[in-house]
């Protein structure tokens, strides 16, 4: 598995898991990033059929395969 973050532009992943905690972990949540979702990723995330900006930070926390 790898990072959300270490996926290269063009490749569409699943969310396997959400590996933060707390605040952060209930943000990215909110913003549609769950188990099981599929995601391209461009210049920007595409999640549900909307276009998401990403923090590097945040997109570490993120397992997918």
């Amino acid at each position: 598995m790898m990072t959300l973050k270490e996926v290269p532009i063009g490749s569409t992943v699943t969310i396997k898991k959400v590996c933060a905690t707390g605040p952060l972990k209930r943000r990215i949540v909110d913003m549609g990033l769950t188990k099981g979702t599929p995601v391209t990723v461009r210049r920007e995330v595409t999640v549900r059929s909307y276009e998401l900006s990403l923090r590097k930070a945040d997109a570490q926390n993120i397992l997918v395969e």
